[in-house]
């Protein structure tokens, strides 16, 4: 670069400004090009890639407790992030939702086709202590009960229990044949469906309102209020 400096610094006098400004320019960029890359020499990015480690090596296991209107108390586990800093495990626990069947919790398999939602509110020690959160049917066993050539009647009620929890209950219904029917559909009329959905709604406010949650839970495991709908 010395050198030939020195020479475009001694034809100056002789050459234009064109080929000044070229010899400058030409110059520059020899400048940048040893400049460049100047990490692939040192090898790599600073820092490099941090190790991936076992995630689980910071989890903590807690048993759940499942509440007294059911037969089998310890009904499983859930993990959790160890506590660290400001970040409580047991803070993280509180509000989860855990969702079991009711077979596992009663030990009774003709209750398989039922979900139970369990929430974890309070956490002693390894013990995560739950109360009821929901309950539905599973798909399959919907959708089975679903058919052609009846009619499909649905309900919704908001009902608050006596020790002031808040439930939103839901009905379906279907139409049946009766024993001495010849026709291959038993549709009901419009005017029927409003009649059936408002005593279905009736008598689901005054089972869910007079109880608390714990005997509201109870009612709905045998269906006594499906079946008091059917009479």
């Amino acid at each position: 670069q010395a050198v030939l400096a020195q020479a475009i610094g001694s034809r100056n006098q002789t050459l234009g400004p064109s080929f000044r400004f070229r010899a400058r320019e030409h110059l520059s960029s020899i400048a940048m090009a040893v400049g460049k890359n100047k990490r692939l020499t040192k090898g790599g990015k600073k820092g490099g890639k941090k190790k991936a480690g076992d995630p689980f090596l910071k989890k903590e296991w807690y048993d759940i407790k499942a509440p007294t209107m059911f037969r089998v108390r310890n009904c499983g586990k859930t993990l959790i992030t160890r506590t660290q800093g400001t970040k409580i495990a047991s803070e993280g626990l509180k509000g989860r939702v855990l969702e079991l069947n009711l077979a596992d919790l009663n030990t009774d398999d003709d209750q398989s086709f039922r979900k139970v939602k369990l929430c974890i509110e309070e956490v002693q020690g390894r013990n995560c202590l739950t109360d009821f959160h929901a309950m539905e049917l599973t798909r399959d066993k919907l959708y089975s009960l679903v058919r052609k050539w009846h009619t499909m009647i649905e309900g919704h009620v908001d009902v608050k229990t006596t020790d002031n929890y808040m439930v939103r209950l839901f009905v379906i219904a279907f139409t049946m044949k009766r024993p001495d029917q010849v026709a291959t559909n038993c549709y009901a009329q419009s005017a029927q469906i409003r009649k059936i959905r408002k005593k279905m709604m009736e008598i689901m406010i005054k089972e869910a309102s007079t109880v608390q949650l714990r005997d509201l839970v109870k009612k709905l495991i045998p269906e006594s209020i499906g079946k008091e709908i059917e009479k």
